[in-house]
């Protein structure tokens, strides 16, 4: 479980990814030693990492959520061969390793990915393929799991606030991206690499890095996640959750679900279930619990489907070295 220091810690990387450790101590009252040495520990025993990921809209991206069912024998190597594609993320094991669930990237705003329209066809040992376009996301991306920011108070929280120059003078996000070249990339991999490292990446001076960096935050261009397995949380059981919502009571149910802590990824979508979220309990009673008080409770709610996740297999960056 964490302490004290690693809540604060991973609550500060939430609000600023890149701020020094000497920040972040001072605003958790330690050593900035000791916020290393936690930084540290927890990438080596929480998964901890920061990547830095462009804005799907500003990008020009549509995003799908994809599920593939297959047969058990088949099902873990359709998983690896998903890993492996850069246009996915999050690619998950669920219902007893036979279903595998991902968000696949289009790089054309509003177009099937090619995982849809090229290589699913070709794949004969899938049963199934079910994909539904994610149209607003009311958690995840670049608006965390609120378990994760619950630690640090107000006056804590202000003092990490991110100092960027004034947005009028910016690029727009497409310019920012277009003119970023590798620092995405190199981002992607390690949102908290030093202005040396990035610079080594993309063959700039620090000072052009620096710069190109502040114009694709400013702009909007990019985001930065901040990962670390929830089970340090306590959380033990995932599910994935598809409801349909009657539309006039969707936007209003939606942002009530946002406020919930046990929702780690909430989005309307296309399909026959227009809502879509993952929760995340402590166990099966305590999801229990949330599906039939929480998320029970809330009127306009017409169907709910749920799938037990046994596994990530890929989070929101690049596939980690096995």
């Amino acid at each position: 479980m964490l302490d004290r220091i690693d809540r604060g810690l991973i609550h500060a990387l939430q609000i600023d990814a890149r701020a020094p450790f000497s920040k972040i101590a001072t605003t958790l009252d330690t050593s900035p030693q000791t916020v290393a040495r936690h930084y540290q520990r927890l990438r080596a025993q929480a998964a901890l990492r920061v990547v830095g990921l462009p804005n799907p809209e500003p990008a020009g991206w549509s995003q799908w959520l994809v599920r593939l069912t297959a047969s058990p024998q088949t099902a873990q190597r359709l998983a690896d061969a998903l890993v492996r594609r850069e246009d996915t993320a999050w690619v998950k094991l669920a219902s007893g390793g036979t279903e595998i669930i991902t968000i696949v990237r289009s790089d054309t705003a509003g177009g099937a990915p090619s995982l849809l329209l090229r290589d699913v066809p070709r794949m004969s040992t899938i049963s199934s393929v079910s994909a539904q376009c994610l149209l607003h996301m009311y958690v995840g991306g670049r608006i965390g799991w609120r378990r994760r920011a619950s630690t640090l108070t107000e006056e804590q929280q202000s003092s990490l606030g991110v100092e960027l120059p004034d947005p009028e003078e910016a690029p727009t996000a497409r310019e920012a991206l277009a003119a970023a070249g590798d620092l995405v990339a190199a981002l992607r991999h390690d949102g908290r690499a030093s202005l040396t490292q990035l610079a080594s990446a993309t063959g700039w001076s620090p000072p052009t890095v620096a710069r190109r960096l502040a114009d694709l935050q400013v702009s909007g261009a990019i985001f930065f996640d901040v990962e670390v397995d929830p089970a340090f949380f306590g959380t033990m059981t995932q599910a994935m959750l598809w409801m349909s919502v009657t539309p006039s009571y969707l936007h209003d149910v939606a942002t009530a679900l946002s406020e919930h802590v046990e929702l780690a990824f909430l989005a309307s979508t296309t399909g026959q279930a227009n809502l879509v979220a993952t929760a995340v309990c402590a166990d099966p009673a305590d999801l229990h619990r949330y599906l039939t008080h929480e998320l029970g409770a809330l009127a306009g709610i017409l169907s709910l489907e749920t799938a037990p996740l046994l596994r990530t297999l890929k989070t929101a960056g690049p596939a980690r070295p096995s």
